[in-house]
């Protein structure tokens, strides 16, 4: 029996990529999961695969820029599974563009997603954590959280905030046993990338994009997958404000 067992995970954007990736790893691991996307047919397909006995999924379609939609996500996962053990905050958009290239719309949009949903619902769990003693948040920021970027201007940004957010959050709460960490992926196999090509085309903009990584290769949703469930683990019991890229070396130059 995993040593998981009767603890839940919310996660969000978890229809495709790095969300279904993480939500696969902690299901293995023996969480009951709250799935929550946009798209329904895609999250009542991943919770039917991973909803077992010993690992209850279920999906909730909603939308995280509604304001409401924090506390409504906590209640499902209370609600359902009697508490809230860890968040992974994973939902993101990105769009291409420098400053002048950027619309206010377009930066509201990117803010209002990436950075207020996930500050409003880091938020709202925090009583439920508390309850338990304790918990872990886990937000899915990016490489470009942790440098400059050309034409990504308000999705890096973005990810600069969320960077700032795990950190000002884990000191804030570091004594009431809640970790709060980042991941932050360089270019991952995801339908976020190479958006728009298919077959011959995306595996040879995937290699493009691979041969500038110091590893040789871009990586998989998997990659992040693993490093996420280790640090919502006792193995990272001592770990909290940390941003970790997972990039194949990106960063390191």
């Amino acid at each position: 029996m995993s040593s998981h067992q009767n603890r839940c995970a919310i996660v969000t954007g978890a229809t495709s990529g790095i969300g279904a990736a993480i939500a696969r790893a902690l299901a293995a691991r023996g969480y009951a999961l709250l799935l929550v996307g946009r798209r329904q047919s895609e999250g009542d397909a991943l919770a039917k695969a991973l909803n077992t006995h010993d690992t209850p999924a279920r999906f909730l379609a909603a939308d995280l820029s509604d304001p409401t939609a924090p506390d409504t996500v906590v209640q499902a996962a209370t609600e359902h599974f009697g508490g809230v053990d860890v968040l992974i905050n994973n939902a993101g958009v990105m769009t291409h563009g420098t400053a002048e290239q950027t619309s206010d719309a377009d930066w509201d949009h990117m803010i209002g997603v990436n950075v207020t949903a996930v500050f409003r619902l880091s938020r709202a769990v925090l009583p439920a954590l508390r309850a338990r003693g304790g918990g872990a948040i886990v937000n899915v920021a990016s490489d470009w959280a942790l440098t400059g970027a050309r034409g990504a201007v308000a999705y890096a940004v973005s990810k600069a905030a969320v960077a700032q957010l795990t950190r000002c959050m884990a000191l804030d709460h570091a004594g009431e046993n809640i970790r709060i960490n980042a991941v932050c992926p360089g270019d991952t196999n995801t339908p976020m990338i190479a958006r728009g090509l298919t077959g011959a085309d995306r595996t040879a903009k995937l290699a493009s994009y691979g041969a500038q990584v110091p590893m040789g290769r871009v990586g998989t949703p998997e990659d992040v997958a693993d490093v996420t469930t280790f640090l919502v683990s006792d193995a990272a019991r001592y770990m909290t404000g940390t941003l970790i890229p997972v990039d194949g070396g990106m960063t390191a130059g």
